[in-house]
């Protein structure tokens, strides 16, 4: 499976929190050679399941991305948004975006706003509306906006909006695709709403009632300059086991368990703690009686922004060490 094509596929998508549903039937596609059944549940979730009589595992990886809602729309055709997850002012200013329906257009600024001091309800989206007339024609207040922004190769690295967490995406589905015979009864779930409060692996989980949990999901990167030192994973180090977040400390037996089997096969791995920020991870350990949770993660640059990194190596030591938890025996 091609990582760059996969994901550009995914990202073509329209997928902000609440409306996935067109990345769920891209992933159904991908994913329906690899297991034996896939289903939606009520909130979105896509669940694909490999049936097998052991352990009952849940993989997740969220669908949807973060993105803009239009609030109002002014007189001369201007759009103010609402935030869907986490944007920030300074990361979006001057980013191209795309609507729905195929509408495309800016993140612009009122010119006398100081850049130190501008915040998000500053900024506005221009689509090139002559008045309100035009620009009502064109979307409706409602009407939610993406990043429209490029996905390529650069190096040993792949920029691309979205990583966060169209990549985790692409990573359970190249594990699916090495599959051999397991005894594990194995659910890949592609969840909804995480961008907005986990919402969607809450549900999914108590669905499934997995007895091990593994939510794969990006993570900062340690290695930019000046790097404040509020997570453990750098790029190109391999796949970063998580051992802890703000949303979950991870069980210290799936812990142990992944960094084994890292070991044995000779997937290239390092340790995940990161100060702030969560993953479905939080949701799926507190479900029913509590579940045996990990987390496998992308350590990723510019998370949130416009243009995120990642090494195409951890990408593929990721999805190597998913295949191998899903194989592997568990007590």
């Amino acid at each position: 499976m091609d990582i760059l094509e996969t994901l550009q596929a995914l990202n073509a998508c329209h997928g902000p929190s609440g409306d996935e549903q067109q990345v769920a039937q891209a992933i159904e596609k991908l994913a329906a050679p690899f297991v034996d059944e896939i289903t939606t549940d009520t909130l979105g979730n896509l669940i694909c399941h490999k049936r097998g009589g052991g352990k009952r595992i849940m993989f997740a990886a969220h669908m949807d991305s973060i993105g803009f809602i239009v609030t109002h729309i002014d007189e001369k055709g201007f759009l103010r948004f609402g935030r869907i997850g986490g944007l920030s002012a300074h990361e979006v200013l001057g980013t191209p975006i795309r609507f729905k329906n195929g509408v495309r257009g800016v993140v612009a600024c009122p010119g006398k706003t100081d850049p130190k001091e501008m915040k998000l309800d500053d900024l506005y989206l221009d689509i090139g509306a002559r008045d309100e007339a035009e620009a009502k024609a064109m979307v409706q207040v409602g009407d939610t906006a993406v990043y429209d922004t490029a996905a390529f190769v650069s190096g040993s690295r792949i920029i691309s909006p979205y990583l966060d967490d169209r990549i985790a995406c692409v990573v359970l589905l190249m594990a699916m695709e090495q599959l051999k015979a397991t005894e594990n009864d194995l659910y890949f779930v592609f969840t909804v709403q995480e961008e907005v409060g986990i919402r969607g692996a809450r549900t999914a989980a108590y669905g499934v009632d997995p007895d091990y949990g593994i939510a794969v999901d990006v993570t900062d990167s340690d290695d930019i300059p000046d790097a404040p030192h509020e997570c453990s994973s750098m790029a190109g180090k391999g796949a970063a086991i998580k051992v802890m977040d703000s949303s979950v400390i991870c069980h210290p037996a799936v812990v142990a368990k992944l960094d084994t089997l890292a070991k044995e096969q000779g997937i290239a791995a390092q340790k995940d703690i990161l100060k702030a920020g969560g993953t479905d991870a939080g949701a799926i350990h507190q479900t029913r009686a509590g579940v045996y949770t990990g987390g496998i993660s992308i350590p990723t640059r510019y998370v949130h922004t416009p243009q995120e990194m990642a090494d195409l190596d951890d990408i593929k030591a990721c999805a190597n060490l998913s295949a191998a938890f899903a194989q592997a025996r568990l007590d």
